[in-house]
């Protein structure tokens, strides 16, 4: 039976990534080698973070406008800490809209002042604030695109003087933006490239340097700028498949292409949400996201009956985070159209057998 996968990350990849990646680990390019038993120095790996940084660069519109891509290590927690170690000098701005944000805030107070901009705190981060002051003099303003736990997503992002930061780990590659309005991006691999493992961080070389602090090497970007993204050992086979996954999409027509799918995908589940009696979506209408769509039962006697017919026609990692609770459906660039209208599908019958 096909599985239709929600899980929200690590999650869905496309099947013809899974393939290739699958032949590499055997035979890499050839060589009679796996790709994880190559220096990361030969020549055929340095190909392969060449061509990704330069897929990132190229698919965000950001060729030739000062930026650089980096595929570092420790997940987006580990660039909570480096955006500040880097960054903050002073006083930074924090719009806290969910469990990611708070982490983030946590670690910048080690570095210095933190002014929580706005937060959706009030309601468990069922909405993006709005109307928030972003004050004057501050190193920069830190943001998270989407809300991979609570379901919220931003659709506008403010104007600032200040050096603006994105945590855009849910929902990079997914949408259409001017790129170039962030001094910086970052984003862990594990939800619309590739494998756990290795972060994307794309960053405008020209706001570096400005902090007094000392930076430990490891955690200094501009060490890893110069030295092309290999100052220590990169996690390969991360990479590679992110590679894969940035040349699928631009096979596929870019961003712009998998923006029209991923609308279709959002449309469908929560029309069906919104017109189903037996569901209710958790985030505020006008802040849905369409990777994370949360939603939950009105009636909870109709849980079992309902997890057992999604069991059955082979959905996965639809359960809701404990924060949370319900389901969470999470629809990131590889998941098809035809796995939400399955889902569709089930919601639709349990409604019928209510």
């Amino acid at each position: 039976m096909k599985k239709h996968n929600f899980s929200a990350g690590p999650c869905i990849l496309p099947q013809e990534v899974l393939l290739k990646a699958s032949e590499a680990v055997v035979d890499f390019n050839s060589l009679g080698l796996s790709l994880v038993e190559i220096s990361h120095r030969s020549k055929d790996f340095v190909e392969v973070m060449q061509t990704a940084r330069g897929l990132t660069l190229e698919l965000l519109g950001l060729q030739g406008k000062g930026y650089q891509a980096l595929f570092l290590q420790g997940g987006a927690s580990m660039e909570f800490l480096m955006v500040a170690y880097n960054l903050l000098e002073k006083k930074a701005g924090y719009l806290n809209t969910g469990t990611w944000s708070d982490k983030a805030i946590k670690e910048a107070k080690l570095f210095g002042d933190v002014v929580e901009v706005g937060s959706s705190k009030d309601e468990n981060f069922k909405y993006i604030p709005k109307g928030y002051t972003i004050p004057s003099g501050l190193d920069y303003l830190h943001l998270t695109s989407n809300n991979t736990i609570f379901g919220t997503q931003m659709k506008k992002f403010p104007t600032t003087d200040a050096t603006l930061v994105c945590d855009m780990s849910s929902d990079i590659f997914s949408r259409q933006l001017d790129f170039s309005q962030f001094d910086m991006i970052y984003a862990g691999a594990q939800k619309n490239m590739g494998p756990a493992g290795t972060t994307l961080v794309v960053i405008k070389e020209e706001i570096l340097g400005k902090v007094s602090r000392t930076i430990p090497s490891m955690l200094d970007y501009a060490v890893h700028i110069d030295k092309d993204s290999m100052f220590n050992t990169p996690a390969v086979f991360p990479v590679y498949v992110s590679m894969l996954t940035l040349q699928w999409l631009k096979k596929l027509g870019g961003i712009k292409a998998i923006e029209e799918v991923n609308d279709k995908k959002a449309q469908l589940l929560y029309s069906e949400i919104d017109l189903n009696p037996f569901f209710e979506g958790y985030a505020h209408i006008e802040d849905r996201s369409k990777m994370n769509a949360t939603f939950n039962l009105t009636d909870a006697k109709m849980k079992e009956s309902f997890e057992s017919m999604i069991k059955e026609a082979g959905i996965n990692g639809l359960n809701g985070h404990r924060s949370v609770g319900g389901y969470r459906a999470s629809m990131y660039n590889a998941l098809s159209l035809e796995s939400v209208g399955v889902l569709v599908d089930v919601m639709s019958e349990l409604e019928r057998k209510g």
